[in-house]
């Protein structure tokens, strides 16, 4: 192969891949972008799982803690509302209802609470994830074994 037929020969395939060079750029940058949507759909699942926890646990604390404070012989002091909006805020939560009527009797009781948790996920903002719990309280357990029961109302 003469000299001048080799550079003819090296000017086409050099030129036969000059639109290949692009293709690998838009490729990566395709996989790139990929990576970077696949790593916060993760980050705010895991976002939103945390909060879900959060809410959860708040739920269940605010419920158990205004529960035996719906009974006045109890010696609490204040309202089963306040106490339950008083543990939800305590785990990072704001009580959005309560259905606890304070009852003097020694009947058994349930109370519902209902909390919301903001989650903030980046580029979404705050969102709201909510949770319910309930909680039964029986009087008649605060006495010990040997105490007499009391009168009926």
């Amino acid at each position: 192969m003469s000299q001048g037929e080799r550079g003819v020969h090296d000017s086409d395939s050099a030129h036969l891949k000059a639109p290949e060079r692009g293709a690998a750029s838009g490729l990566v940058l395709t996989i790139v972008i990929w990576g970077i949507v696949m790593a916060w759909m993760v980050a705010a699942v895991a976002i939103a799982g945390t909060a879900k926890m959060r809410a959860e646990s708040a739920a269940d604390g605010a419920a158990l803690a205004a529960a035996p404070v719906t009974f006045r012989p109890f010696g609490a002091r204040g309202s089963a509302t306040g106490e339950a909006a008083r543990f939800a805020r305590a785990n990072g939560a704001e009580l959005s209802m309560c259905t606890c009527r304070p009852d003097p009797s020694w009947n058994e009781r349930t109370v519902e609470v209902r909390v919301v948790v903001y989650a903030r996920v980046p580029g979404l903002g705050a969102i709201p994830v909510r949770a319910q719990s309930r909680a039964t309280f029986d009087p008649l357990a605060l006495l010990d074994e040997g105490a007499p029961e009391p009168a009926p109302p």
